[in-house]
Protein backbone atom coordinates (compact mmCIF):
# COMPACT_ATOMS: atom_id res chain seq x y z
CA UNK A 1 0.00 0.00 0.00
CA UNK A 2 1.41 3.63 -0.99
CA UNK A 3 1.61 6.23 1.67
CA UNK A 4 -0.71 8.52 1.42
CA UNK A 5 -0.31 11.85 0.09
CA UNK A 6 0.94 14.43 2.44
CA UNK A 7 -2.30 16.49 2.63
CA UNK A 8 -4.20 13.08 2.94
CA UNK A 9 -2.01 12.87 5.79
CA UNK A 10 -2.60 15.73 7.50
CA UNK A 11 -5.62 15.37 7.08
CA UNK A 12 -5.86 12.15 9.17
CA UNK A 13 -3.54 13.19 11.80
CA UNK A 14 -6.27 16.51 12.23
CA UNK A 15 -8.96 13.90 12.54
CA UNK A 16 -7.23 11.42 14.87
CA UNK A 17 -6.66 13.98 17.27
CA UNK A 18 -9.88 15.68 17.09
CA UNK A 19 -11.76 11.96 17.74
CA UNK A 20 -8.85 11.55 20.93
CA UNK A 21 -10.12 14.69 22.38
CA UNK A 22 -13.88 13.99 21.52
CA UNK A 23 -13.82 10.63 23.31
CA UNK A 24 -11.50 11.82 26.57
CA UNK A 25 -14.66 14.36 27.01
CA UNK A 26 -17.28 12.15 26.40
CA UNK A 27 -15.65 9.47 28.69
CA UNK A 28 -16.72 11.42 32.04
CA UNK A 29 -20.48 9.99 31.46
CA UNK A 30 -19.43 7.07 30.64
CA UNK A 31 -17.17 6.58 34.00
CA UNK A 32 -19.85 7.80 35.99
CA UNK A 33 -21.99 4.67 34.51
CA UNK A 34 -19.21 2.35 33.92
CA UNK A 35 -16.32 0.89 36.52
CA UNK A 36 -13.39 1.91 35.05
CA UNK A 37 -11.07 -1.39 34.33
CA UNK A 38 -14.93 -3.26 33.21
CA UNK A 39 -15.07 -0.08 30.24
CA UNK A 40 -11.42 -0.60 29.23
CA UNK A 41 -11.98 -4.22 28.65
CA UNK A 42 -15.23 -3.61 26.80
CA UNK A 43 -13.48 -0.85 24.65
CA UNK A 44 -11.46 -3.48 23.59
CA UNK A 45 -13.25 -6.30 22.81
CA UNK A 46 -15.92 -4.01 20.78
CA UNK A 47 -12.71 -2.78 18.66
CA UNK A 48 -10.89 -6.06 18.01
CA UNK A 49 -14.34 -7.55 16.78
CA UNK A 50 -14.64 -4.48 14.80
CA UNK A 51 -11.65 -5.55 13.36
CA UNK A 52 -10.51 -9.16 13.22
CA UNK A 53 -9.98 -9.17 9.79
CA UNK A 54 -6.97 -6.99 9.78
CA UNK A 55 -4.94 -9.24 12.01
CA UNK A 56 -3.94 -11.02 9.30
CA UNK A 57 -0.25 -10.60 7.52
CA UNK A 58 -0.31 -9.00 4.24
CA UNK A 59 1.43 -11.19 2.08
CA UNK A 60 3.96 -8.23 1.28
CA UNK A 61 4.29 -7.54 4.55
CA UNK A 62 7.61 -9.05 6.16
CA UNK A 63 7.57 -11.62 9.34
CA UNK A 64 7.20 -9.58 12.99
CA UNK A 65 10.92 -9.50 14.29
CA UNK A 66 11.78 -9.50 18.43
CA UNK A 67 12.50 -5.89 18.39
CA UNK A 68 8.64 -5.25 16.20
CA UNK A 69 7.32 -7.90 19.03
CA UNK A 70 8.64 -5.15 21.74
CA UNK A 71 7.21 -2.20 20.43
CA UNK A 72 4.38 -3.35 19.77
CA UNK A 73 4.03 -4.32 23.22
CA UNK A 74 4.92 -1.20 24.41
CA UNK A 75 2.81 0.65 22.40
CA UNK A 76 -0.09 -1.31 23.62
CA UNK A 77 0.63 -1.00 26.77
CA UNK A 78 1.74 2.47 27.08
CA UNK A 79 -0.52 3.90 24.58
CA UNK A 80 -3.54 1.70 25.08
CA UNK A 81 -3.75 0.30 28.82
CA UNK A 82 -2.11 2.59 30.83
CA UNK A 83 -3.21 5.81 28.75
CA UNK A 84 -7.13 4.40 29.29
CA UNK A 85 -6.85 3.49 32.54
CA UNK A 86 -4.60 7.40 33.86
CA UNK A 87 -7.22 8.75 31.69
CA UNK A 88 -9.98 7.39 32.43
CA UNK A 89 -9.75 7.65 36.20
CA UNK A 90 -8.62 11.41 35.58
CA UNK A 91 -11.05 12.71 33.83
CA UNK A 92 -14.33 11.14 36.56
CA UNK A 93 -12.55 13.10 38.85
CA UNK A 94 -11.70 16.54 37.23
CA UNK A 95 -13.61 18.55 34.30
CA UNK A 96 -13.02 17.61 30.95
CA UNK A 97 -11.71 21.58 30.62
CA UNK A 98 -9.00 21.19 32.80
CA UNK A 99 -8.29 17.59 31.16
CA UNK A 100 -8.34 20.07 27.87
CA UNK A 101 -5.92 22.56 29.22
CA UNK A 102 -3.12 19.62 30.44
CA UNK A 103 -3.64 17.89 27.35
CA UNK A 104 -1.99 20.48 25.38
CA UNK A 105 1.24 19.43 26.58
CA UNK A 106 1.47 17.07 24.49
CA UNK A 107 3.67 18.00 22.26
CA UNK A 108 6.30 19.85 25.18
CA UNK A 109 6.34 16.16 26.28
CA UNK A 110 7.01 14.72 23.23
CA UNK A 111 9.95 17.34 22.71
CA UNK A 112 11.47 16.14 25.92
CA UNK A 113 10.98 12.82 25.16
CA UNK A 114 12.52 13.00 21.80
CA UNK A 115 15.51 14.62 23.68
CA UNK A 116 15.63 12.14 26.26
CA UNK A 117 15.31 9.40 23.93
CA UNK A 118 16.68 10.11 20.79
CA UNK A 119 19.28 12.97 21.47
CA UNK A 120 16.98 15.58 19.56
CA UNK A 121 18.31 19.16 20.21
CA UNK A 122 15.95 21.13 22.08
CA UNK A 123 15.53 25.16 20.33
CA UNK A 124 15.52 28.24 22.75
CA UNK A 125 11.18 27.88 21.19
CA UNK A 126 11.21 24.68 22.52
CA UNK A 127 12.45 25.42 25.53
CA UNK A 128 9.75 28.18 25.53
CA UNK A 129 6.79 25.81 25.02
CA UNK A 130 8.00 23.29 27.75
CA UNK A 131 7.60 26.61 30.27
CA UNK A 132 4.11 27.44 29.01
CA UNK A 133 2.64 24.26 28.84
CA UNK A 134 4.17 24.02 33.09
CA UNK A 135 2.99 27.28 33.50
CA UNK A 136 -0.58 26.32 32.16
CA UNK A 137 -0.45 23.25 34.43
CA UNK A 138 0.84 25.56 37.10
CA UNK A 139 -2.33 27.90 36.96
CA UNK A 140 -4.74 25.31 36.34
CA UNK A 141 -3.60 23.80 39.51
CA UNK A 142 -4.69 27.42 41.03
CA UNK A 143 -8.31 27.33 39.42
CA UNK A 144 -10.81 26.50 41.93
CA UNK A 145 -13.30 23.73 40.25
CA UNK A 146 -16.18 24.58 38.24
CA UNK A 147 -20.08 23.33 38.62
CA UNK A 148 -21.32 21.89 35.80
CA UNK A 149 -23.84 22.92 33.72
CA UNK A 150 -26.49 20.49 34.81
CA UNK A 151 -26.63 21.31 38.41
CA UNK A 152 -23.91 18.68 39.56
CA UNK A 153 -21.07 20.25 42.08
CA UNK A 154 -17.61 19.96 40.36
CA UNK A 155 -15.35 17.79 42.13
CA UNK A 156 -13.44 18.35 45.33
CA UNK A 157 -10.46 20.20 45.26
CA UNK A 158 -8.32 17.06 46.40
CA UNK A 159 -9.91 15.01 44.27
CA UNK A 160 -9.37 17.28 40.79
CA UNK A 161 -5.85 17.92 42.13
CA UNK A 162 -5.63 14.55 41.75
CA UNK A 163 -8.08 13.52 38.15
CA UNK A 164 -5.34 16.18 36.99
CA UNK A 165 -2.32 14.56 37.70
CA UNK A 166 -3.87 10.73 36.42
CA UNK A 167 -4.46 12.97 33.00
CA UNK A 168 -1.22 14.62 32.90
CA UNK A 169 -0.22 10.37 33.36
CA UNK A 170 -1.99 10.17 30.10
CA UNK A 171 0.03 12.46 28.29
CA UNK A 172 3.36 10.94 29.35
CA UNK A 173 1.82 7.83 27.72
CA UNK A 174 0.47 9.37 24.88
CA UNK A 175 3.69 11.11 23.98
CA UNK A 176 5.56 8.02 24.29
CA UNK A 177 2.66 6.59 22.17
CA UNK A 178 3.51 8.79 19.37
CA UNK A 179 7.26 8.81 19.23
CA UNK A 180 7.11 4.59 19.46
CA UNK A 181 3.80 4.48 16.43
CA UNK A 182 6.74 6.38 13.75
CA UNK A 183 8.76 3.72 14.26
CA UNK A 184 6.14 0.98 13.80
CA UNK A 185 5.01 2.35 10.54
CA UNK A 186 8.56 1.57 9.19
CA UNK A 187 8.07 -2.33 9.70
CA UNK A 188 3.94 -2.70 9.68
CA UNK A 189 1.01 -1.64 7.58
CA UNK A 190 -1.75 0.98 9.83
CA UNK A 191 -4.48 -1.63 9.70
CA UNK A 192 -2.37 -4.46 11.52
CA UNK A 193 -0.95 -1.89 14.22
CA UNK A 194 -3.93 -0.83 15.36
CA UNK A 195 -5.67 -4.31 15.35
CA UNK A 196 -1.96 -6.06 17.02
CA UNK A 197 -2.14 -3.24 19.59
CA UNK A 198 -5.46 -3.52 20.66
CA UNK A 199 -5.43 -7.20 21.52
CA UNK A 200 -2.67 -6.65 23.50
CA UNK A 201 -4.67 -4.12 25.23
CA UNK A 202 -7.55 -6.81 25.62
CA UNK A 203 -5.37 -9.39 27.19
CA UNK A 204 -3.48 -6.84 29.79
CA UNK A 205 -7.22 -6.03 30.82
CA UNK A 206 -9.38 -9.08 30.83
CA UNK A 207 -8.43 -10.31 34.36
CA UNK A 208 -9.72 -6.69 35.65
CA UNK A 209 -12.17 -6.75 33.52
CA UNK A 210 -13.29 -10.15 34.27
CA UNK A 211 -13.28 -9.47 37.67
CA UNK A 212 -15.71 -6.11 37.45
CA UNK A 213 -18.26 -7.77 35.21
CA UNK A 214 -18.80 -10.53 37.67
CA UNK A 215 -21.01 -8.36 40.04
CA UNK A 216 -22.02 -5.85 38.03
CA UNK A 217 -25.39 -5.08 37.13
CA UNK A 218 -25.46 -4.42 33.11
CA UNK A 219 -29.06 -3.80 33.52
CA UNK A 220 -28.67 -0.56 35.15
CA UNK A 221 -26.80 0.49 32.27
CA UNK A 222 -29.20 3.12 30.07
CA UNK A 223 -29.47 2.43 26.21
CA UNK A 224 -27.99 5.74 25.60
CA UNK A 225 -24.53 5.09 27.21
CA UNK A 226 -24.49 1.88 25.67
CA UNK A 227 -24.62 3.88 22.16
CA UNK A 228 -22.08 5.97 23.50
CA UNK A 229 -19.87 3.31 24.56
CA UNK A 230 -20.05 1.76 20.75
CA UNK A 231 -18.73 5.09 19.26
CA UNK A 232 -16.05 5.53 22.22
CA UNK A 233 -15.00 1.72 21.50
CA UNK A 234 -14.60 2.69 17.69
CA UNK A 235 -13.26 5.87 18.16
CA UNK A 236 -10.59 4.81 20.69
CA UNK A 237 -9.08 1.43 19.36
CA UNK A 238 -10.45 1.88 15.61
CA UNK A 239 -10.55 5.13 13.90
CA UNK A 240 -8.24 7.33 15.88
CA UNK A 241 -5.46 4.92 15.56
CA UNK A 242 -5.68 3.62 12.46
CA UNK A 243 -5.76 7.37 10.83
CA UNK A 244 -2.72 8.42 13.22
CA UNK A 245 -0.62 5.68 11.82
CA UNK A 246 -1.76 6.37 8.43
CA UNK A 247 -0.56 9.65 8.49
CA UNK A 248 2.98 8.83 10.30
CA UNK A 249 3.57 6.34 6.92
CA UNK A 250 4.17 10.13 5.49
CA UNK A 251 4.40 12.45 7.65
CA UNK A 252 7.80 12.75 10.01
CA UNK A 253 6.62 11.98 14.03
CA UNK A 254 7.81 15.92 14.77
CA UNK A 255 5.76 17.02 12.43
CA UNK A 256 2.91 15.22 13.31
CA UNK A 257 2.84 16.83 16.94
CA UNK A 258 1.48 20.06 15.31
CA UNK A 259 -1.63 17.99 15.04
CA UNK A 260 -2.27 17.23 18.37
CA UNK A 261 -3.24 20.63 19.13
CA UNK A 262 -6.79 19.31 18.45
CA UNK A 263 -6.98 16.86 21.41
CA UNK A 264 -7.26 19.43 23.90
CA UNK A 265 -8.91 22.44 22.02
CA UNK A 266 -11.95 19.68 20.86
CA UNK A 267 -11.71 18.01 25.13
CA UNK A 268 -12.27 21.62 26.18
CA UNK A 269 -15.30 22.38 23.46
CA UNK A 270 -16.67 18.88 24.22
CA UNK A 271 -16.57 19.80 28.13
CA UNK A 272 -18.50 23.06 27.07
CA UNK A 273 -20.84 22.36 24.63
CA UNK A 274 -21.35 19.06 25.45
CA UNK A 275 -21.44 18.57 29.15
CA UNK A 276 -22.30 22.26 29.85
CA UNK A 277 -19.46 22.58 31.79
CA UNK A 278 -17.94 26.56 31.87
CA UNK A 279 -14.85 28.25 31.61
CA UNK A 280 -13.11 30.20 34.70
CA UNK A 281 -11.13 33.08 33.93
CA UNK A 282 -8.39 31.35 35.52
CA UNK A 283 -8.56 28.25 33.39
CA UNK A 284 -9.13 30.39 30.32
CA UNK A 285 -5.79 31.86 30.98
CA UNK A 286 -4.33 28.38 31.72
CA UNK A 287 -5.71 27.02 28.48
CA UNK A 288 -4.35 30.30 26.43
CA UNK A 289 -1.13 29.78 28.05
CA UNK A 290 -0.90 26.06 27.13
CA UNK A 291 -2.17 26.89 23.48
CA UNK A 292 0.47 29.36 23.58
CA UNK A 293 2.74 26.46 24.38
CA UNK A 294 1.64 24.14 21.49
CA UNK A 295 2.19 26.67 18.93
CA UNK A 296 5.92 27.31 20.09
CA UNK A 297 6.65 23.96 19.98
CA UNK A 298 4.87 22.59 16.73
CA UNK A 299 5.62 25.96 14.06
CA UNK A 300 8.23 24.93 11.31
CA UNK A 301 11.24 26.37 11.73
CA UNK A 302 12.42 29.04 9.45
CA UNK A 303 14.25 27.82 6.47
CA UNK A 304 18.32 29.43 6.59
CA UNK A 305 19.36 30.61 3.22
Amino acid sequence: MNPPSRLTAYACLALSMTLVGSYVALSKPLVAAIPVFLLAWLRFGIGGLAMLHWLRKPADEAPLTPATRRLLFLESFLGNFLFSICMLYGVSMTSAVAAGVIMAAIPAVVALMSWAFLRERITLRVGAAIACAALGIGLLALAKPEASGHGASGPAPTQAWLGNLLVFGAVLCESAYAVIGKKLTGALGPRRITALINLWGFALVTPFGLYMAVSFDFRSVQSGIWMLLVFYSLAASVWTVWLWMTGLKRVPAAQGGVFTVMLPVSAALVGVLVLGESFTRLQLAAFAVALVGVVLATLPARARP
